[in-house]
């Protein structure tokens, strides 16, 4: 049988390796917001000839001009739609130019407006709220459902932990991203993130069910062998269910579909992969350091090997 918990803390340090240096990165750099919530230009142009410039030309001629944030959309009657932080007269006119040239055809500029952001504080602090809200009724629900196993609480708040560890993942990746990849936190990130939250209890209680199961069923086996039996019973479960529904349907995404799209079905990958990870290798393992009290023997046992 595959000795899964016995890497426990091999496991643990992995996520840390990852998750550490992205948070630093994101501190040192800040969060990288986009224009829905900082505000900006908006401008809407078609071209008379009907020929679109590509995606990456157009980021070009704006990071010439000193503007990093620009999104791009392409609407259904053939036009672009540009956002970015704000354009001063000159530079717009800079940027119009350019892009003229580009296609060799006149612009005829539908909008061109300064925009509030879209997303603002108060959004944010209610998705907080609301993602706060849903850990306290996960953590009661785990805590009900359990209530016939020893320290049922234990599974709830584990659950909850192993979710905080995806959800800082997935900021880490946004350090790497706007590090390295000029990614931008906007309306659709949100959405990823809030996605990641949901999904990420998902495969934990599957988990812990198990191991609530063979309680009953292994009563005087030790409870990290029976936690890693339960493990192995779900692992291939966990695997091939999120591959096989989510995995290979967003790195299609993320391969194919389009720049826009990119970041939002990379941060859906990264973190839906997490919450199989956490459950497998975070949740279940901070189960049985609970259950076991190892953090009493931490220093204990380095003493020790001191000695020795």
């Amino acid at each position: 049988m595959l000795n899964i918990l016995g890497k426990r803390y091999f496991f643990f340090a992995l996520s840390l390796l990852i998750i550490i240096p992205g948070l630093i990165m994101l501190a040192v750099n800040g969060m990288p917001l986009s224009i829905d919530f900082k505000g900006g230009t908006l401008l809407e142009v078609r071209f008379e000839n009907g020929q679109l410039p590509s995606t990456e030309s157009i980021k070009n001629i704006y990071d010439q001009n000193g503007i990093k944030d620009l999104q791009v959309q392409s609407t259904s009657e053939g036009s672009l739609v540009l956002r970015s932080s704000e354009l001063s007269e000159s530079v717009k006119n800079t940027i119009l130019d350019e892009l003229k040239n580009i296609v060799n055809s006149e612009i005829i500029i539908l909008k061109a407006d300064t925009v509030g952001p879209s997303i603002g504080k108060g959004v944010t602090q209610r998705a907080i709220q609301a993602v706060s809200l849903a850990a306290v009724a996960v953590v009661l629900y785990i805590w009900f459902a359990f209530r016939k196993v020893p320290h049922a609480f234990r599974y709830g708040v584990c659950a909850i932990i192993a979710m905080v560890h995806d959800v800082l993942l997935v900021l880490a990746l946004t350090g790497y991203g706007a590090k390295f990849f000029g990614w931008q936190v906007d309306s659709l990130y949100l959405t990823a993130l809030l996605t990641v939250v949901g999904f990420s209890v998902q495969d934990k209680i599957v988990v812990f069910d198990r191991i609530r199961e063979n309680s009953s069923i292994y009563r005087k086996l030790d409870f990290e062998k029976l936690a890693n039996h339960s493990i192995v019973q779900t692992l291939q479960r966990s695997i091939n269910t999120q591959l096989m529904t989510v995995e290979f349907l967003l790195l299609s995404l993320a391969l194919f579909g389009g720049v826009t799209l990119r970041e939002f079905a990379v941060i859906l990958l990264v973190g839906l992969l997490s919450g199989t990870y956490s459950s497998i290798f975070i949740a279940a393992p901070l189960l049985v350091v609970w259950e076991k009290k190892e953090w009493k023997t931490w220093f204990h046992k380095n003493q020790e090997t001191t000695a020795s």
